[in-house]
């Protein structure tokens, strides 16, 4: 009777919200805003832009208040009490793993290097070249962390298990992500990393966010509900965070008007590698995934998190390693633009494959 029932009531189609949807139209219209203000009111653009934390810090003071409005509401929705049951199921988790930090930097690099230093030579400078080189190392030593969770419910996958993934990477990009963007940007391209700023940028956008959000987390539960926090709580956040990230676009196009105005099409050349790589790493995943016998409901989110990327950490880092009208900071830009239909397309493709794996297997 029960099986009846399933067959005859259609499955409620999932969707995303109007912003998650259309995120490529507001990033591409916030883009033209930008650029517009860059060149209609260069000297108060130029007031924005001076306004850092210290003399040649490259931190812009109004970007990072903007970054924090985004990250922290993030890092409020990981439980790292989940992480105690990921002995249990640890195949999924390896996976994801090994392709975030050992195959997804070393890739983007060497793709990055690839098409900007030999591929695109002919329509780039050196210096350009080396900054889009950086830009793509940057956002691709950051792994997805809010999005994923949206990914994650639109194929079905484990929430538990996906937390446990985003969870393991917040606790890794503490280590790994300076050494690994230092190592690669001075290996990949002519640019020295300077690494107090590096570390100073893992302490501004990690470190006191998360912990921020650790702390809020825990004490709002404790003194209302867990229910309460996830339900009412964490949605009031949305407009603040989609106002603050419309908001950092503006400003990022602003800075970087002159810069685009002569060679806008410079954006499609980036998202060429940016979007190679996605690609990749996703059917790199997913493969072993299924390779391993790891279950759908684990493998799809998976699939997706090796994708994706935590564009506002890359944007941030960028900014205060090169300043916010650098080339670095626009490819890290150009990953915002295309981050919702490639994801989607990807989330389209695990959907369809699911009979790859054992039927009924449960996450």
């Amino acid at each position: 009777m029960d099986a009846a029932i399933t067959q005859i009531i259609p499955a409620q189609e999932k969707r995303l919200n109007l912003f998650e949807r259309y995120l490529t139209v507001w990033v591409g219209l916030c883009m033209v805003a930008g650029i517009l203000l860059g060149q209609s009111a260069p000297a108060a653009v130029q007031l924005l832009r001076s306004m850092e934390f210290g003399q040649d810090s490259h931190v812009n003071f109004p970007i990072a208040v903007l970054i924090w409005l985004m990250i922290i509401p993030m890092m409020m929705k990981v439980d790292f009490a989940a992480i105690r049951n990921v002995g249990k199921r640890p195949r999924g988790l390896l996976v994801t793993l090994f392709v975030n930090w050992i195959v997804k930097p070393f890739s983007m690099a060497f793709l990055a290097w690839l098409f900007f230093r030999f591929v695109f030579s002919a329509w780039m400078t050196e210096a350009d070249a080396n900054q889009y080189i950086a830009g793509a190392i940057i956002l691709a030593a950051a792994p997805c962390t809010a999005m994923v969770f949206v990914w994650s419910y639109l194929t079905d996958g484990d929430p538990a298990y996906t937390l446990v993934q985003v969870s393991v990477n917040d606790l890794i990009m503490l280590v790994l992500f300076a050494p690994l963007v230092a190592f690669l940007v001075s290996g990949a391209s002519s640019l020295q990393v300077p690494y107090e700023v590096l570390l100073y940028s893992v302490l501004a956008f990690i470190v006191i966010p998360l912990t921020i959000g650790i702390l809020l987390r825990q004490w709002l539960i404790r003194n209302h509900s867990k229910e309460w926090f996830e339900n009412t709580l964490l949605p009031r956040f949305a407009p603040i965070t989609i106002v603050a990230l419309l908001a950092t676009l503006v400003l990022i196009f602003a800075f970087q008007a002159e810069n685009i105005s002569g060679k806008g099409w410079h954006v499609a050349l980036i998202a060429v590698p940016l979007l190679l790589q996605v690609y990749f790493n996703a059917s790199l995943t997913y493969g072993l995934m299924k390779w391993l016998k790891v279950p759908y409901a684990v493998a799809a989110p998976g699939a997706l998190i090796g994708a994706s990327n935590f564009f506002e950490l890359a944007v941030a880092t960028a900014i205060a390693l090169f300043g916010a009208e650098s080339g670095a900071a626009l490819v890290t830009v150009v990953g915002v633009l295309v981050e919702v239909p490639v994801m989607l397309s990807v989330c389209a493709a695990c959907n369809r494959t699911r009979d790859w794996f054992p039927a009924g297997a449960a996450a």
